[in-house]
């Protein structure tokens, strides 16, 4: 009788007693695993913190370097021969006529690209130096001189380090991307001011072929933030093909004298401003294994 009354007074006490030791557990628990989840969100973003720091490294050391490497090459002169096109018919009241007017595609592309990307800054440029680059281009095949060649250069400068920086964002670091982009453009004005003050053309050559050198580099060492890749693939199989059309301008020209290489490589340098253009019109976010690019992050860009 006695055990009776003991267990039915203290029964309810027992139990709540039990009830609050099970939710006590329970929240320890919660609180170590949002301890350790903290823990290694931490680790893992001084991780990332690393591993981007020697990447920026590694890029301003091979920029730099590559830089102090124009210094032992003698000075480049602009070669006069260079203006000296195959094909130099005057149609229509218009000389060089197809060289003038195969330019067309260059203003269409920039000026799609500049009303649907312009609100960013470096798609700003790019599609400005391409949208620029029609009009420059037209007015230096008119009259071809050092002096108008310099209109068709400028533009072309702002957009290959409108894309060097571009790539960096998107592959190597954004925050290095965006803090660079302004830099590198501004470089690729003052090489075409150089030229024109000192008639050196080494730093212009570096604007031009320094990124055809590294974004192969990046393109296979980093993974990208979007989808799209094969556009970028394309864009760099037309300029190639451009440069080929470029350097065989007589020879094209001679077989039938239809067309020239010169008008080719503008025909096929559009092209690749195309593929660029479909590249950002396509492109969607996705998901990277790397270190460059946090969770955080990756969910900002899906936004």
């Amino acid at each position: 009788m006695t055990r009776l009354i003991f267990r039915s007074a203290f029964a309810p006490h027992c139990q709540r007693l039990l009830v609050e030791l099970t939710i006590t557990a329970k929240g320890l628990k919660c609180a170590f695993e949002r301890l350790d989840s903290g823990f290694c969100y931490t680790t893992q973003m001084m991780l990332v913190s690393t591993i981007n720091s020697h990447r920026i490294l590694g890029l301003l050391v091979s920029i730099f370097v590559s830089l102090l490497g124009l210094f032992l090459l003698p000075p480049i002169i602009q070669n006069q021969n260079y203006h000296d096109f195959a094909d130099q018919r005057t149609l229509f009241g218009i000389p060089n006529f197809w060289n003038v007017v195969s330019n067309i595609p260059f203003v269409g592309i920039g000026a799609v690209g500049l009303w649907q990307f312009g609100r960013s800054q470096a798609t700003m440029l790019l599609f400005l130096g391409i949208f620029l680059t029609g009009f420059g281009s037209s007015y230096y095949h008119l009259e071809p001189n050092d002096q108008t060649l310099f209109w068709d250069r400028l533009p072309m400068a702002i957009g290959f380090m409108a894309i060097f920086a571009i790539v960096i964002e998107e592959r190597v670091d954004q925050r290095a991307g965006a803090i660079l982009l302004w830099p590198m453009t501004a470089m690729g004005v003052f090489s075409l001011l150089l030229w024109r003050w000192t008639g050196d053309l080494r730093l212009y050559a570096w604007v031009q072929f320094f990124p055809c050198l590294a974004l192969p580099l990046i393109f296979l060492l980093f993974e990208p933030r979007f989808s799209g890749t094969i556009y970028w693939l394309l864009a760099a199989m037309l300029y190639g093909l451009a440069k080929l059309f470029e350097f065989y301008d007589s020879a094209i020209y001679s077989v039938g004298a239809i067309v020239s290489g010169h008008t080719l490589k503008h025909v096929a340098a559009a092209a690749a401003c195309g593929a660029l253009l479909r590249y950002f019109q396509k492109r969607q976010p996705i998901a990277v294994s790397n270190a460059a690019h946090p969770p955080q992050e990756l969910l900002l860009w899906k936004k």
